[in-house]
């Protein structure tokens, strides 16, 4: 079952990297301008939008949610990268140079979730997608504090982590979702 999740998750990946690539050929790096925090932000923007669209049961803008939970994927990769680039290259980056710092937060994540998955036994497969975005809005919000605490924790991991946890349960989402089998 868990190399079943690994491919179902690079198929998630590979379909979220050809979104970013696109995007940054058509809007070049204008993401760099964002301080990771107002990553955080946009981020929320997308789970609140998911949430109330679950609650509601319509929507009137037809951007669907599998949508919205690539866009959470994207947002978190670039909010990973601006902590990890710290400012330092500047800000249109060609995307030649983002594609493999893209591929290795990617791979980071996934072997995080592996990692996961094999301890919780796949537990996600029982979950709601509900839950799961309530569990995002969640992280969101841990973010947040973590961003105003100037990035200074107690004993809980940091801002790194909790992208990494949004962009697994995005892609168990989309898993969930059948986005898989439309690709």
């Amino acid at each position: 079952m868990e190399e079943k999740t690994v491919g179902e998750y690079t198929e998630v990946i590979k379909a979220c990297k050809d979104i970013f690539e696109k995007k940054t050929k058509d809007y070049g790096t204008a993401w760099r301008i964002l301080r990771a925090s107002s990553l955080t932000d946009q981020i929320f923007i997308k789970a609140k939008r998911i949430r109330s669209i679950q609650e509601k049961g319509e929507q009137k803008i037809q951007e669907d949610i599998a949508g919205e939970f690539v866009a959470i994927i994207n947002y978190c990769i670039m909010a990973v990268m601006q902590v990890r680039m710290n400012g330092e290259e500047g800000l249109e980056i060609p995307y030649e140079t983002l594609e493999p710092l893209y591929d290795d937060i990617a791979n980071e994540t996934c072997d995080l979730l592996a990692n996961k998955n094999h301890d919780y036994g796949e537990a996600w497969r029982d979950m709601r997608v509900s839950s799961m975005t309530d569990i995002i809005l969640m992280k969101i919000l841990r973010t947040k504090q973590i961003e105003d605490n100037q990035g200074q924790t107690l004993i809980s991991e940091g801002v790194e982590a909790n992208y990494q946890d949004m962009i697994n349960y995005s892609v168990f989402c989309l898993i969930l979702m059948g986005f898989t089998n439309k690709q």
